[in-house]
């Protein structure tokens, strides 16, 4: 079946708001249809990691690989940890993801901001009242989170008044205002406005290009930096504009390298070792991609807090919990482990990292062919680079929120989280970028990627923009949208929704389909019509089937709770179960990505978080004594870990 992005869309439950951002009045049964490509760009990010995993290996064996990425199989990593669950409580119904304050609030200019003070305290209200002169609110209990989830009331107060407190200043000023104070808090701007941002051009997550047609335009640059080796971005070439070039190429091959060392079937980074101290999404999703292509990694998260999606993000993974702020931290845990480390993940923002010593330049001296990996919000370098934020803000500063929902109120793009796991995906690319270097060069190398970089890239065939003037095309945007067009659209039959994909070429198909005569000779809004009205006398079961027997697209809308224990879908691995020694059988998304000659792997079930720091700091040579110090120091905690899988 041809796999359009509004079938796929369909066929995994992508087509429709978050829980928190839909209207109270809206119709659940009624999908929603989103211009971003989604399903190709997962699937072109994971397939890119595969292929740089796969040069890797063959560079010391000298064979070759088959990889597949079916954008199908791809989704489940968009869908990450909104799968994942224990078998023994179900699926829990989605929960609301604006705790706290957090929320899309309208300013005194007509315009919105994007604030969430979470995290793993309430500091970030705490720093966002004291900016703001209401300091006195802090008393009343609104940086309480325990308050805030036991009182609803409480909660409704505090969403009030952050209501009226934000109707006082203009967007831009409470930008400036909330950043000062190290708070993540973005002003929705349109796609447009952020490519002509200083921070997005300095950042290069928009450059200018000459192309042979558009002359000089803007569009989506890398979403990767390295710290060297980058080859200048080009142009597009037009069609068959290289054939002498390539023709003249083949008659000189490079020479191919001999083999080093023998073909084993293991997956490409078996026997790398990844320290990973990302935390939330983003970071540990790239983790646990390397460890599914073979990579050791150990997942160090901070003490005494909670630990978010643990059971999911960091399967696979060996957990401790380590204070890599204090002295004793690094010199005791941090600095022998990186001695022994290929690549270092970490998420602070830039002057963060280099506050806790933790910065590149900290770490090289360590360990000089280091990977190391940083994963932001907005990218290093530009004026930005040390702002905080999350999936909301990276959404909110590229333009998705606006393009979400386009005709109404500002809405996050749902119900995925499209740029923290698109983030981790491509931090794991440019991991993998880096690792092909230090193999071939011995060399190590600094990359960094983005949420707002990866935002750029999400909307990359929309935000083209030629300084000669706009593109024509109108674009479907916003809550209400149903397609790009008649022919690529979500349509309700008798019973039900589901997405017809077709191409132009596909109309004489179409109206070969019984009960379609109708609809020949119609053209835009008249096709939109005939086809309502003839979907309308029969079952989604019926025209999918229909349709599909004319070669065509075809796709009823399936929820996500359905998709996870669909038998199909399990006998290709793409949702697993795992038994937890804390939650019992878990289910979660599988690998997504298949190599021929050899398998990757999900890893073992994560247990607690902290669950192996005993047995690896006694790998590296720490006496039990010593062990204990450390915890009664409150270096590492040994006791009471936190849950892996929460409530």
């Amino acid at each position: 079946m041809p796999g359009w992005e509004g079938v796929i869309a369909a066929a995994t439950g992508n087509c429709r708001p978050r829980r928190d951002e839909a209207p109270d009045d809206w119709d659940w049964s009624r999908p929603s249809y989103s211009a971003l490509p989604l399903a190709a760009n997962f699937a072109a990010f994971l397939g890119c990691l595969a292929i740089v995993a796969a040069l890797t290996e063959r560079h010391g064996t000298g064979r070759g690989e088959r990889i597949e990425a079916p954008l199908f199989n791809a989704t489940f990593e968009l869908i990450g940890v909104a799968g994942a669950y224990p078998v023994e409580r179900g699926r829990p119904p989605e929960k609301r993801r604006d705790p706290n304050g957090s929320g899309t609030y309208r300013c005194a200019d007509g315009r919105h901001v994007r604030f969430d003070p979470i995290g793993g305290s309430m500091r970030f209200m705490s720093w966002f009242l004291d900016a703001a002169g209401r300091s006195s609110w802090i008393g009343e209990g609104f940086t309480s989170r325990q308050r805030l989830a036991a009182d609803p009331t409480l909660a409704a107060e505090l969403r009030a008044r952050l209501t009226t407190l934000f109707l006082q200043r203009p967007a831009r000023e409470w930008e400036d205002l909330a950043n000062a104070a190290g708070v993540p808090l973005c002003m929705v701007r349109t796609a447009a406005e952020w490519t002509r941002t200083d921070h997005a051009r300095e950042t290069r997550a928009v450059v200018r290009l000459d192309d042979p047609l558009l002359g000089p335009t803007w569009m989506p640059g890398r979403p990767i930096r390295l710290s060297a080796h980058e080859a200048p971005l080009r142009p597009r070439h037009l069609p068959d504009a290289d054939r002498a070039a390539i023709l003249a190429a083949l008659d000189a091959p490079p020479p191919r390298r001999p083999a080093t060392r023998p073909a084993t079937g293991a997956p490409p980074y078996t026997g790398k070792r990844v320290i990973d101290l990302t935390q939330v999404l983003a970071g540990p999703t790239a983790g646990r991609l390397l460890g599914e292509f073979g990579a050791e990694v150990i997942k160090i998260n901070s003490p005494q807090r909670r630990v978010d999606a643990h059971g999911y993000v960091n399967r696979g993974k060996r957990t401790m919990l380590v204070d890599v702020e204090s002295a004793r931290g690094q010199e005791e845990v941090l600095w022998p482990l990186v001695r022994e480390a290929d690549v270092l993940l970490q998420n602070f923002p830039r002057a963060t990292a280099e506050r806790y010593g933790t910065g590149y330049e900290h770490v090289r001296p360590h360990r000089p062919d280091i990977v190391y990996v940083s994963v932001s919000c907005y990218g290093d370098g530009g004026p930005w680079e040390s702002r905080r934020g999350y999936e909301t803000q990276g959404q909110a500063a590229t333009g998705i929120v606006e393009r979400a929902g386009r005709g109404r109120r500002p809405m996050v793009q749902g119900p995925y989280n499209v740029l923290d796991y698109g983030t981790g995906a491509v931090a794991a690319l440019g991991a993998a970028l880096a690792i092909y270097h230090q193999v071939v060069r011995g060399e190590g190398l600094r990359v960094s990627t983005s949420l707002a970089q990866v935002g750029t890239l999400h909307q990359a065939t929309l935000i083209v923009e030629p300084e000669a003037g706009p593109l024509p095309g109108v674009e479907p945007a916003g809550l209400w949208a149903l397609g790009a067009g008649p022919l690529q659209r979500f349509y309700p039959a008798a019973d039900g929704w589901f997405y017809l994909g077709a191409a132009p070429d596909d109309l004489p198909s179409l109206a070969a389909v019984d009960g379609l005569a109708a609809i020949s000779g119609r053209t835009a809004d008249a096709l939109v019509a005939a086809l309502e009205a003839a979907f309308a006398t029969g079952t989604v079961a019926t025209w999918v089937d229909r349709l599909r027997a004319a070669g065509l697209g075809a796709h009823r809308v399936v929820e996500l709770a359905e998709l996870m224990v669909d038998p199909a879908v399990r006998a290709q691995g793409l949702s697993m179960t795992q038994v937890s020694d804390e939650a019992g059988a878990v289910v979660m998304p599988g690998t997504a990505v298949t190599l021929e000659s050899r398998s990757l792997r999900a890893g073992r079930p994560a247990p607690r978080p902290g669950s192996d720091a005993v047995a690896v700091l006694g790998e590296m040579g720490l006496a039990p004594g010593r062990i204990d110090g450390l915890a009664r120091a409150w270096v590492v905690q040994l006791d009471d870990l936190p849950p892996g899988w929460h409530t």
